[in-house]
């Protein structure tokens, strides 16, 4: 019986279906699996790509050992080096501190115009100088404390010496001027680093030594101190407060004090140290011969001064050693902290002290030979002043008509076209006043200033001030280190103000002065009506006229 003709066409169509279905599936396994040949190939790849990693893995890490061991390396030669420095710099402190106080040295800046030794020193010439060297140097160091011994002095006195002999001879204080001449090599030779320099006649050349000397000490390490002796000079206000500036720079000055320091040096506050009661007079020299000679001239009766200083109200005198305590409690001298500073106690005055007591105290400093008794007497017995003056008065001749006074081109022009401040003022009934003549130059020039202008002038404070050697006498001769303005075109009336403010300071030459454009004042400006109107007058009393009213001396340096 055959089958139905459907279920065989239901199997053949099942075979079929089957072949289809595996072919399918071969296809897929041959897109999906490949050959073995494919198989190795694409396995080589992936094997020498592992490989190529592996191989720079390897020097990366091998790059990092190598860094590693380098940076241990450097960080003990490093460690190495740092020790080595700090034993260096160890080192090196400790040599610089011993060659900053191996040669350590406390200088004296004199300015010798106006701090004046004692006259019975000068008066034994040589020998008064080298007693005045040892007894300045005994001063200094014992105020150094227990370090006293390893400190040198430097001492340098700046002065005209011409002109300080001519002065101290019109004071009476100084019969030979080669006393004097004596006593500066005597003071010189005496230690060989002690000097005095004639810097000769100028004004301010000792101050800008001074000046210039202070700066130089300043900056070098061993000095310990720096003491000045510029008491009289209020001029030194202005430097020394702008190098107050630095702190450090406070401790290491001190004011030698010969007269009173000066209001302007004192309210600035440096140590000030004194040492009148053996070196140095507390006056100002005064003009003796010319105040006797002016006297005898309008009939006023003349009395002899006497040698011996007299001792005026407030004013210390040549007194016997008799300390005691008047200076405030600061230290004299503060060098470093290493070295303690005892503080000098000043002289009480006694009206009763005499030329002898004073030379006998000042014979047993710095002296190693016994005093004889006639050097005693000698130094005792001094030549009254009275007798040199009564001879340079009966000696006296009329002084010489004033020079002609010879003033800058652009100065003279704007003075030309000033009317005369003096009018001529004629009294019936009443003789004609004999005309004053301070001295060998004469009088200057009157000046008639507006007010208006000056005081716009006075306005002008610290780096704005005008300079009066420009401007007066220029170009200045220091330039662009000048502190003052030299940028500004003045009128003719304001060159006028500047020459009636700049005569308000006293010429350091005085009546000596040979300097025909000379910009300072000779003689008093301010005197109307027998009074002078300045209320600090620089100027000396021989620069007024006689009987003048002065209300108060505000005294500058003076090389007279």
């Amino acid at each position: 019986m055959e089958p139905r003709p459907s279920l065989v066409a239901f199997l053949h169509r099942y075979q079929d279906l089957a072949t289809y279905q595996d072919s399918h599936i071969n296809l897929i396994k041959w897109l999906l699996i490949p050959s073995s040949q494919d198989l190795l190939v694409y396995a080589e790849s992936i094997e020498s790509t592992l490989r190529a990693e592996n191989t720079e893995l390897a020097q990366r890490v091998h790059e990092r050992n190598l860094d590693y061991e380098d940076a241990t390396r450097s960080r003990r030669e490093l460690q190495q080096r740092i020790h080595a420095l700090e034993t260096q710099l160890e080192t090196s402190i400790l040599t610089n501190e011993q060659i900053k106080n191996s040669n350590s040295y406390v200088v004296v800046l004199i300015d010798g115009d106006g701090l004046i030794f004692k006259p019975e020193l000068i008066q034994q010439g040589l020998a008064g100088g080298k007693k005045a060297a040892y007894a300045l140097r005994s001063a200094i160091l014992g105020q150094c404390g227990p370090h006293g011994n390893e400190i040198g002095v430097l001492a340098q006195v700046y002065l005209n010496l011409a002109g300080l002999s001519k002065a101290m001879r019109r004071d009476g204080c100084l019969e030979n001027e080669s006393n004097l001449k004596d006593f500066t090599l005597g003071f010189t030779q005496a230690k060989a680093t002690f000097d005095f320099v004639d810097v000769g006649h100028g004004k301010e050349r000792a101050d800008n030594k001074i000046k210039e000397m202070t700066k130089w000490h300043l900056r070098n390490h061993n000095c310990k101190q720096v003491i000045l002796g510029i008491s009289h000079d209020a001029g030194y206000a202005p430097f020394l407060d702008e190098l107050f500036q630095e702190d450090s720079v406070q401790h290491q000055i001190t004011i030698l004090e010969g007269v009173p320091v000066v209001r302007e040096l004192r309210a600035i506050g440096a140590n000030i140290l004194n040492l009148n009661n053996i070196l140095f007079r507390s006056e100002k020299l005064v003009d003796r011969v010319s105040e006797s000679a002016s006297s005898e001239s309008f009939g006023s009766p003349f009395t002899p001064v006497p040698a011996t200083p007299v001792v005026e109200h407030n004013k210390p005198a040549t007194p016997t050693i008799e300390m005691k305590p008047v200076v405030p409690a600061v230290p004299a001298i503060s060098a470093v902290p290493a070295f303690p500073v005892t503080v000098p106690t000043p002289p009480v005055v006694r009206t009763t002290a005499t030329t002898s007591n004073s030379v006998a105290s000042i014979d047993s400093i710095g002296s190693s030979e016994p005093q004889t008794p006639s050097s005693a007497s000698a130094a005792s017995t001094s030549t009254p002043a009275a007798t040199t003056y009564a001879k340079a008065i009966k000696s006296a001749t009329p002084p010489p008509p004033p020079p002609v006074i010879k003033l800058p081109a652009h100065t003279k022009a704007a003075l030309q076209q000033q009317p005369s401040s003096r009018a001529s003022h004629k009294t019936p009934n009443k003789p004609k006043p004999v005309p004053w003549n301070p001295g060998p130059r004469g009088l200057d020039p009157p000046l008639q200033v507006s007010q208006s202008v000056l005081d716009n002038l006075k306005k002008r404070k610290d780096s704005n001030k005008l300079c009066n050697n420009h401007y007066l006498r220029g170009p200045c001769s220091k330039g662009n280190s000048c502190n003052f303005e030299h940028n500004y075109k003045p009128t003719k009336e304001e060159l006028v103000a500047i020459a009636f403010l700049t005569r308000l300071n006293p010429c350091s030459g005085g009546q000596e002065c040979d300097v025909d454009d000379c910009i300072y004042g000779h003689h008093c400006p301010s005197v109307i009506n027998g009074a002078c109107t300045h209320p600090y007058c620089k100027f000396d009393k021989e620069d007024h006229p006689p009987g003048t009213k002065i209300k108060a001396h505000h005294k500058g340096s003076h090389d007279r």
